[in-house]
C-alpha cells in the first residue's frame, strides 16, 4: 500500500511479509540497528573533518614544513579534539549535544588555529558533523505531527 512495505505484514495471499532487518543477514542488521540507535553521520563527518585538518596541518612541500599557529600545537590538538569528539558522539549518545556543541566550537575556532580549519574543508566537514550530532533524535524520539 503506498509504497510502503510497512503498511501491513502480509501480502494478498496471506504470505508474510519480510522487513528489511529480517531479510539482512545478522551481522549488517545487527550493524544497522546499532548506527541508527547513534550518532553516527555526525560523528563520522566529525572525525573526518578532524583528519583532514590534521592532514593539512601537517604540510610539506619538498624541503618546506609548514606549520601554522602557536608553534604547530593547535594544528595537532584541534584536529585530534576534532576526532575525539566525532568518536565520542559515536559511542556516548547520551552526551550527544554536549559533544555537537564541542565539535561546533572547536571547528569554528580551527578556522583561526589550523590553516584556515583546515582550508575551510575540514572545518565545514566537523562543522555539519556538529550539527548533526546535536540535532540528531535518538530512536525512541517522538517527531512532532505538521501543523496543517
Amino acid at each position: 500500500m503506498f509504497l510502503s512495505a510497512r503498511a501491513s505484514t502480509t501480502t494478498e495471499d496471506g504470505v508474510p511479509v519480510q522487513s528489511r532487518s529480517e531479510a539482512m543477514p545478522g551481522q549488517a542488521a545487527a550493524f544497522r540497528d546499532w548506527r541508527r540507535g547513534r550518532p553516527f553521520v555526525g560523528g563520522l563527518l566529525a572525525a573526518f573533518g578532524g583528519v583532514e585538518m590534521f592532514f593539512s596541518g601537517q604540510l610539506d612541500l619538498g624541503h618546506l614544513h609548514i606549520q601554522l599557529g602557536i608553534e604547530g600545537l593547535q594544528a595537532t590538538v584541534i584536529p585530534i579534539a576534532l576526532v575525539l569528539l566525532g568518536i565520542l558522539s559515536i559511542t556516548m549518545p547520551a552526551h550527544h549535544v554536549f559533544y555537537g556543541i564541542l565539535t561546533l566550537v572547536v571547528a569554528i575556532y580551527s578556522l583561526v588555529g589550523v590553516n584556515m580549519g583546515g582550508f575551510i574543508i575540514g572545518m565545514l566537514l566537523a562543522g555539519a558533523g556538529g550539527v548533526l550530532v546535536v540535532a540528531w533524535m535518538g530512536p525512541g524520539a517522538k517527531r512532532g505531527k505538521r501543523a496543517e
